[in-house]
């Protein structure tokens, strides 16, 4: 809502599927199987986004919406395994819509269970400008750490390594941004209940509004300076991330 009130048309979708053998629920539009190490990377993880794509053409051609949306500017953005589908399809060759993308509490290791060796970081586009934001308290992600085959059972682990190794940046447009307080659901208002997950998160010892209007004018801003190409909002976003010092543990580009 946050993104809409800045003049942005932003998509929400549900996806039902089985991604796991005998469980059917709502995903974030995944193909796990292009997760596994022979095919990682040759073509999109994600399922929904060619379908979202098509809906956008039609909307532009008819409609309330049509003539109004710029489908040549399309920024991917997601929360969790959300995040990691975003960050990852964020590739001008499989989708050359694609400006930009954003994630908050995702990140790019390999899952053990794919078969790969314990504490891999798979690579991801590198092309585009990305916003990765991770919450210090984030339980899932702590609690989650065996699944990749690491022990450090932090919460920000698997975010910076994703940042540090999975792209070479070089252009100044790729953010680490690490906010204090924040666990992995602060990003979800009203909390959703349903995700079968928030038995592992711990505590936020922020203000959750805060949180998320910080998060809103951050990822805002970032669209505003690397797609958008404001001069202006690239100095905001600094200020931005700079002046919040006590809701931002520290922040880094490259």
């Amino acid at each position: 809502m946050k993104l809409v009130e800045r003049g942005l048309v932003v998509v929400t979708f549900n996806w039902v599927a089985e991604n796991l053998p005998g469980v059917v629920s709502l995903t974030p539009g995944v193909d796990i199987t292009t997760w596994k190490p022979e095919i990682y990377g040759t073509v999109p993880t994600a399922s929904a986004l060619p379908t979202l794509l098509a809906k956008l053409q039609q909307l532009q051609a008819e409609g309330i919406l049509a003539g109004m949306l710029d489908l040549e500017q399309v920024i991917l953005g997601g929360h969790s395994a959300g995040g990691r589908v975003a960050i990852e399809n964020a590739n001008p060759s499989f989708f050359p819509q694609v400006a930009a993308s954003f994630a908050y509490a995702g990140h790019s290791m390999g899952g053990t269970i794919m078969g790969y060796e314990a504490g891999t970081i798979l690579p991801l586009p590198d092309s585009l400008p990305m916003l990765l934001i991770g919450g210090t308290r984030d339980g899932v992600i702590a609690n989650s750490s065996d699944r990749y085959g690491i022990t450090s059972g932090d919460a920000t682990t698997a975010v910076t390594r994703t940042f540090q190794e999975a792209i070479a940046g070089g252009r100044n447009d790729s953010y680490l941004v690490f906010l204090e307080g924040a666990n992995h659901f602060i990003i979800a208002d009203p909390f959703d209940f349903t995700t079968g997950r928030a038995f592992l998160d711990f505590p936020t010892t922020q203000s959750p509004e805060a949180l998320r209007s910080l998060m809103a004018d951050m990822i805002g801003l970032f669209i505003d300076a690397h797609v958008r190409h404001q001069t202006e909002a690239f100095n905001e976003l600094n200020r931005l991330l700079n002046n919040s010092k006590t809701l931002i543990q520290s922040w880094q580009s490259k």
